[in-house]
């Protein structure tokens, strides 16, 4: 019982160091820009990016940022639910739906309240809507990093754990880029959707991991009282 709750006590240390650092990144980045003072950063970073630009590119940035989208999310995150309700995982299902769901919600709160029109550059794909923080970085932190949560928990092997976490973070951080590249976002636009994601998720995972080891718990101790 006191490994349990070492366990418990340290993971929610980590989640508040985790929650603390993605609110004051988000935090940094806001008033960089109310401040005006975040436009040498988004231009540096313009010219470094649009520097690489060729059809080629174009065509895998414009596939790579389909995978950050409402349509494929919404696809994916309704997917993953009906899975995990078949599979009676009813609390991870609801886990999945309130925090995609929710997630989304709260970027378009975030856009809603800050109203950061997109880049005044010439964009290689049209794209409506306010800019700040990117929904499509907001969004694939949050599926992407509840995917990772998931296939972490679920795989035996640590080396398999490992390599979830690191392809989807890498693919997490392309469609950040994809975003850049293609003229609709700024760069601090990104940061702020990781950020703001990363904050989200942490926050959501941390009340999942509570409630099911509370449950989990509960469940246990009547099993032994019973015997």
């Amino acid at each position: 019982m006191e490994e349990r709750q070492k366990q418990k006590a340290v993971f929610f240390i980590i989640s508040l160091i985790c929650l603390s650092i993605f609110t004051w990144g988000f935090v940094s980045i806001l008033e960089e820009w109310k401040e005006n003072e975040i436009a040498g950063f988004d231009n540096g970073v313009f010219d470094i990016v649009h520097s690489f630009i060729s059809p080629k590119l174009t065509t895998l940035m414009t596939s790579i940022t389909f995978l950050g989208g409402v349509k494929w999310l919404s696809i994916c995150t309704v997917g993953i639910v009906i899975v995990l309700l078949f599979m009676k995982k009813y609390p991870l299902a609801l886990f999945v739906a309130l925090t995609v769901g929710l997630g989304a919600a709260f970027n378009w709160l975030l856009k809603w309240i800050f109203k950061r029109d997109r880049p005044d550059i010439e964009a290689l794909i049209e794209q409506g809507g306010y800019s700040f923080p990117s929904g499509h970085s907001m969004g694939s932190f949050i599926f992407y990093g509840a995917a990772a949560f998931m296939l972490f928990r679920a795989l035996d092997k640590r080396l398999y754990k490992w390599i979830c976490v690191v392809f989807l973070s890498l693919l997490i951080i392309s469609i950040g880029l994809s975003r850049v590249y293609l003229g609709v976002h700024y760069p601090s636009d990104i940061i702020a959707g990781f950020t703001a994601g990363g904050a989200w998720l942490t926050l959501c995972m941390s009340v999942y991991i509570y409630f099911y080891k509370r449950s989990d718990w509960k469940y246990k101790n009547k099993q032994m009282t019973k015997t």
